[in-house]
């Protein structure tokens, strides 16, 4: 019988065969040392908090440029002082005033509107129109006439009383210039308006209430007349 073939595996004596053994690599020595800079530096709480003021202050600054935007070109906040627009706007309502709708198209009859006081630009009135350019305006027995017919203006009170001014003078009639508008307040008997200092140019005009926001009771969107 042949011999039993026994199996063999060569073993290579350069072979180191004791118990391996892991060795943990250690990080070149800049590594090392930023690490150790890191874990004893207090800036990320710093910085952190450094990051959110600054985001803050970016937020306040496009508000605030969106609200200069808004403001400047678009709406004012106005508060009414006095009862020259009673029953409709009381003394302490609030209301925007729109500044770019009347850059785009013409002040129509019955927009309240808000302009610089004539002989006062320091000072804003509210008004409503009612003459327009080229019109005939004429005051008599209380009403007002356009072009020869009587105003309806559903928007006064019964108790509503009209008298002329300085300018206007019972029963003459004038013609509005062209570009300008003839204006008065709802509140006949206590308005100084066109009656006193004539049809006001529509370049002191800063724009149409649209949106009365206090008191909240009555807010909402200020209604376009119909004649």
């Amino acid at each position: 019988m042949p011999d039993t073939v026994k199996s063999k595996v060569a073993i290579d004596s350069s072979i180191d065969q004791s118990i391996p053994k892991v060795v943990v690599a250690q990080p070149p020595a800049e590594e090392a040392e930023e690490s150790d800079v890191s874990q004893n530096r207090p800036y990320p709480i710093v910085q952190r908090i450094s990051n959110f003021f600054m985001d803050f202050l970016e937020t306040i600054v496009v508000a605030l440029s969106i609200f200069v935007v808004v403001y400047l070109f678009l709406v004012q906040p106005h508060e009414v002082k006095g009862s020259s627009m009673e029953p409709n706007f009381q003394n302490n309502d609030y209301i925007l005033t729109d500044k770019i709708s009347l850059k785009l198209h013409e002040p129509s009859r019955g927009d309240v509107v808000i302009f610089k006081a004539p002989r006062n630009p320091d000072v804003d009135y509210i008004k409503r129109i009612i003459g327009l350019p080229g019109e005939r305006v004429k005051i008599l027995g209380g009403a007002v006439y356009i072009n020869g017919l009587r105003l309806s203006e559903p928007y006064l009170t019964s108790s509503t009383n009209l008298f002329p001014g300085s300018f206007l003078q019972e029963g003459v009639e004038i013609t509005v210039p062209e570009g300008e508008y003839f204006v008065m307040g709802d509140n006949r008997s206590h308005s100084s308006d066109s009656r006193e200092f004539g049809p006001i140019p529509q370049s002191l005009i800063i724009g149409k209430a649209i949106f009365r926001y206090w008191p909240i009771v009555k807010g909402g969107l200020i209604s376009k007349i119909s004649y």
